[in-house]
């Protein structure tokens, strides 16, 4: 869904209704912004970041035992000269 909005005074925007029943925002809530390049990306801010994360990055692990690969590190530190 793409919508045009203007700047109004004091740098304000009017989200469409439309959006705001499509992401659930209501009056009061919080939203994330920051800017890519020339892209502003505005998120609504998760009402918990512990369930917004979970599962983040879990195929990266489905072809390495996490355990092993931890061992694995220990090892090389142990045996680096760093210390």
């Amino acid at each position: 869904m793409i919508k045009t909005l203007k700047i109004g005074k004091k740098s304000q925007i009017v989200l469409p209704a439309s959006i705001r029943k499509k992401l659930r925002i209501s009056e009061g809530d919080e939203i994330i912004i920051h800017s890519i390049g020339n892209t502003i990306v505005l998120v609504p801010k998760p009402k918990s970041y512990a369930k917004y994360m979970k599962g983040l990055h879990a195929k990266m692990w489905e072809d390495e035992n996490p355990d092993l690969y931890v061992n694995k590190l220990r090892e090389e530190w142990k045996n680096s000269n760093t210390c």
